[in-house]
């Protein structure tokens, strides 16, 4: 039950934060969210990983499908040299995940080493 809380969460809290904070506050979720559910280190980084992969997936398909992925299929070109839009998507999907995940293994790091001292 904590694992669905957790991706529902950190879902919610990023996509608030998005509205008013720069990229990045997709880390501030995730910390937020490894703080505040007691889970294990790697449960924690999956629910948090999937939660932003998802959304920021999701949020990138819907943008890109708006324009008929124009934007996507240059960016494509230039970075991954192949016009492929939907791999874009998927690697920002991932990027996002991992800055999110990494950010609730420090929060749930944090945790741990408040409990110890």
């Amino acid at each position: 039950m904590k694992f669905f809380s957790s991706i529902i969460v950190t879902a919610i809290l990023a996509f608030s934060m998005g509205l008013v904070l720069p990229w990045w506050s997709i880390s501030l979720a995730g910390f937020i969210s490894g703080v505040l559910f007691k889970q294990s280190k790697f449960v924690s980084f999956l629910s948090v990983f999937i939660a932003v992969a998802l959304f920021w997936g999701l949020m990138a398909f819907f943008i890109s499908t708006s324009n008929n992925h124009i934007l996507a299929h240059r960016i494509s070109l230039l970075i991954i040299k192949k016009d492929n839009p939907y791999l874009l998507i998927l690697i920002t999907s991932l990027i996002g995940g991992l800055t999110a995940g990494i950010s609730a293994l420090t929060g749930q790091s944090l945790v741990v080493l408040v409990k110890k001292s």
